[in-house]
């Protein structure tokens, strides 16, 4: 698909001049740009080029067609799932490691949203995205514990505020590589996806960079780890795996964040990350807080370096 500028869009910022063009958001548009499936005058460009008379753009009409085709959930009664908690509302589930919380873009049948689906097929109408239905927040993949899912949009809409306004408390617990140089901290360092990686990265907020704050505290000592209480006061994707491994602590086990200079192998074929604790106020003013002890996997883990 090729578009030629006009001398009346002169000045026009890409993206947005394209919305007016193409049946797809602005958010999806900018991905497709940031991927260089949009292209102009055979270039990589900018979300921010300010288009001139005669510029060419290039757009891929297959990731068009992709976006613009209709994608529907498909039950699956055979995932299993724990439920911790639940009311009219609201679900606590513990999650376990290797368990996709929502499809990706390759449509996978056999998310805890699949298994939802099966259970509470009314919860297909909750939320503001139809591939995430019911989903408030989430965990990666690699990660066990914790995750509070919404059965009604009216819990959907409170609980979107609540973790908007840092009310929602999320600890987990990780160990780490290295020796911690103090008992506690603060890491304060904006992420943004690094590209081509599937990772985020450090980035300032002038190069796209999004805030990303995470408290942690040393809960024991060993050797050549540390185990840590982890909180986070925002909610990026990555954001404790990201973070630690910055400070040149990476959670052992995973192999998506790590340091050259780590040795020791623990056989561990996740990463040490677990949802520990969740604790909020609930639609009725309710405070609840619900705990998930440590996967044996990883309880063997501390006592094999103990």
């Amino acid at each position: 698909m090729l578009i030629k500028i006009k001398q009346e869009n002169k000045n026009q910022r890409l993206d947005k001049f394209l919305v007016t063009k193409l049946p797809i958001s602005r958010s999806q548009i900018q991905k497709l740009i940031k991927g260089s499936d949009i292209l102009v005058n055979d270039k990589k460009s900018s979300v921010h080029n300010f288009l001139q008379p005669d510029d060419q753009i290039k757009i891929s009409a297959k990731k068009i067609k992709e976006l613009t085709t209709e994608k529907k959930l498909e039950p699956n009664k055979k995932i299993k799932f724990k439920i911790v908690y639940e009311d009219d509302n609201i679900l606590v589930i513990d999650k376990p490691a290797g368990l996709l919380v929502h499809p990706t873009e390759k449509m996978e049948p056999d998310t805890l949203v699949n298994g939802l689906l099966a259970k509470y097929p009314k919860i297909k109408n909750v939320g503001d995205d139809k591939l995430r239905p019911g989903i408030v927040h989430r965990l990666d993949k690699a990660v066990s514990g914790l995750i509070l899912v919404c059965k009604t949009q009216k819990a959907f809409d409170y609980f979107k505020n609540l973790f908007q306004k840092r009310k929602v408390k999320k600890i987990y617990t990780a160990l780490v590589h290295g020796k911690m140089e103090r008992v506690e901290g603060e890491i304060n360092l904006p992420i943004e996806r690094a590209k081509g990686k599937g990772k985020m990265a450090v980035k300032s907020i002038a190069e796209g960079g999004k805030e990303a704050i995470t408290k942690y505290t040393l809960i024991k000592q060993f050797k050549n780890f540390s185990l840590l209480e982890v909180e986070i006061l925002t909610g990026r994707t990555h954001q404790i795996r990201a973070h630690l491994n910055a400070i040149q602590h990476p959670i052992v086990g995973d192999i998506l964040y790590k340091q050259k200079w780590v040795k020791e192998s623990l056989n561990l074929d996740r990463p040490f990350l677990h949802s520990a604790i969740l604790s909020f106020k609930n639609l009725d003013g309710k405070k609840l807080e619900f705990k998930s002890k440590l996967p044996v996997k990883l309880s063997k883990i501390l006592k094999q370096i103990t």
